[in-house]
């Protein structure tokens, strides 16, 4: 680790248990796309929270509608109605184009919620055990089940016995979807991320996505499509599915939705909308008056600034820029992603470049081992896109140099 980083920043915590390999980094304030720590140091936010941070930091629009808020209610419970959480769930269906939604507060939970709506739709039809397709390299949360659903055996090792009642295909092939389930009566849902996040920025393509919505209508299944990392405007349409044109049963959402806030939902079509009943469900904080604010901000100052456009734009003029700079290297073996979230692949692992690009006044991510994560805010502007270039490729190509002969 550079000094510089740790100069002043304190030891972690032994009263906080070690469930995250920390940078040795304490950030105190942040603005736009732009944070700082506690020494002073400036950095260029290219992670946003991990694909959270939306509006970029401490936006004035938001500050202020979250001020007001916190001054009037913060917490009630489901007991009451909430008008904010009825006005972003009219918003979330007009966008959408589905019906209705439950919140929560976490990707997690609304994966979750997804997985108890498959089970119960298939218990309403007969289905003593309902069994789910889920995905090679998938993420969907770290619970049981949804550790379960997730495609990566490291994250579930120590964790077993895992939850039953799951098929693991590869993605981007419907021939293996088909030969997985063909003449299983218990399969009930068809459950994805339209681009993995954690697995390593890797898009389902749009024509998977028409066949796979097409199988699941063919045979009465439910098509999940987990917008947790890649939905809220991130890839230039509202939710990443869009760019096939299809809708899906049930959409799980999160992390961009409240900008910082926490908040979830599931958000169902009508094959899933009054699957739930009273009682079937719930959770304490879901919807509550402050997180549904946020989402409704949120929702709101994306419109007002064109952020969509301008993920899509900004995000194409980087993913370029990346392909000029890096592009065809040796040792490179992709550059992909959608809008702003773009992953840079490649053939060795590569997770030291997190600390080396923090020590250069940048935050990323490497996932999968290999594959350098780019999901910065929404705001971000292509001089900001220039600069994260300008930090990333020159890190990038001296670790190709350094670990050449490796």
């Amino acid at each position: 680790m550079n000094a510089a980083i740790n100069a002043h920043v304190a030891p972690a915590s032994p009263h906080i248990m070690p469930t995250y390999g920390r940078l040795p980094i304490a950030l105190s304030h942040g603005r736009g796309c732009r944070v700082w720590d506690t020494t002073g140091k400036e950095y260029l936010d290219a992670l946003a929270g991990i694909a959270v941070n939306t509006l970029g930091h401490a936006h004035p629009k938001l500050v202020a509608a979250l001020q007001d808020q916190v001054g009037k209610l913060i917490h009630t419970s489901n007991y009451y109605h909430t008008p904010n959480a009825e006005l972003l769930a009219e918003r979330l269906v007009a966008l959408s184009g589905m019906t209705n939604v439950f919140f929560c507060s976490t990707g997690l939970e609304a994966n979750e919620a997804a997985l108890k709506l498959a089970r119960k739709f298939g218990h309403d039809k007969g289905i003593e055990r309902p069994e789910v397709v889920v995905y090679e390299k998938a993420f969907h949360g770290r619970s049981i089940a949804t550790l379960s659903a997730t495609g990566n055996p490291k994250v579930q090792a120590g964790f077993g016995p895992l939850v039953e009642g799951f098929i693991r295909v590869p993605a981007n092939d419907v021939a293996a979807l088909r030969r997985a389930t063909e003449g299983n009566p218990n399969v009930v849902a068809v459950f994805f991320e339209a681009i993995q996040g954690e697995g390593g920025v890797n898009p389902m393509t749009p024509e998977y996505l028409q066949q796979v919505r097409a199988l699941c209508d063919e045979r009465d299944w439910l098509l999940m499509i987990d917008e947790v990392q890649c939905g809220m405007g991130r890839t230039g349409k509202w939710f990443a599915h869009q760019w096939a044109g299809i809708v899906p049963d049930v959409m799980p959402l999160a992390k961009g939705l409240g900008s910082g806030v926490p908040i979830g939902a599931v958000v169902a079509g009508p094959k899933a909308a009054h699957i739930f009943q009273a009682g079937n469900h719930g959770t304490t904080f879901g919807g509550n008056p402050l997180s549904v604010r946020a989402g409704v901000e949120t929702i709101r100052i994306m419109e007002e600034e064109g952020l969509l456009a301008n993920a899509a734009r900004v995000g194409a003029y980087l993913q370029a820029a990346l392909q000029r700079e890096l592009g065809g290297l040796e040792g490179v073996k992709d550059i992909r992603g959608r809008g702003l979230m773009l992953g840079v692949e490649l053939t060795r692992p590569c997770g030291v470049l997190v600390n080396q690009c923090a020590e250069a006044g940048l935050l990323i991510s490497v996932t999968a081992d290999s594959v350098i994560r780019l999901v910065p805010p929404l705001i971000l502007t292509e001089a900001e896109a220039d600069e994260i270039v300008a930090k990333l490729a020159p890190l990038v190509k001296q670790f190709l140099q350094q670990t050449a002969a490796a």
